[in-house]
C-alpha cells in the first residue's frame, strides 16, 4: 500500500522486540533537541563553506571573506553562530583572530557529509 508516495506495510503489525529496543535506547528529549537544534546550524551553506575551509587550517575573518568572496561582516555574523553552537573556537595571535574547528567531530561530520553526497 502506497500513501502519499511513502510505502508503507500492507498489514499494520507491531513488532514488539524492535519497539522495545529503540525505546530502551531513545535518548531523553532535551538531547535529542539538542541535537536537532545542533544540525539546523548545518542548514546554511555559508557555514558549511565556512566549515570546510577551516578544516584545512586555522584562519582570520579576513582571510575567511577572501576564499569566500564575502564581506568580513557577513562572515563575522556566521561565524558568531558556529562559535554559539560550539563548532568553531578562536585564539588571539597578536592583532589577529584565528578561527579553527573546534575539535576532530567537527572535521568527521563535515567529511562524512561531503562522503555521503557524492556516493
Amino acid at each position: 500500500m502506497i500513501i502519499d508516495e511513502v510505502e508503507v506495510c500492507d498489514d499494520c503489525c507491531v513488532h514488539s522486540d524492535a519497539v522495545k529496543n529503540a525505546a530502551d535506547h531513545m535518548p531523553p528529549d532535551a538531547a535529542l533537541y539538542s541535537v536537532a537544534d545542533l544540525f539546523k546550524v548545518f542548514g546554511d551553506a555559508t557555514r558549511i563553506k565556512i566549515l570546510y575551509v577551516l578544516m584545512e587550517n586555522e584562519m582570520c575573518v579576513c582571510d575567511i571573506a577572501e576564499v569566500l568572496g564575502m564581506t568580513q561582516s557577513a562572515i563575522s555574523h556566521q561565524l558568531k553562530t558556529l562559535k554559539q553552537s560550539r563548532l568553531v573556537k578562536f585564539r588571539r595571535d597578536g592583532k589577529s583572530v584565528l578561527y579553527s574547528l573546534s575539535d576532530d567531530h567537527v572535521h568527521t561530520m563535515i567529511a562524512q557529509g561531503m562522503e555521503h553526497i557524492c556516493e
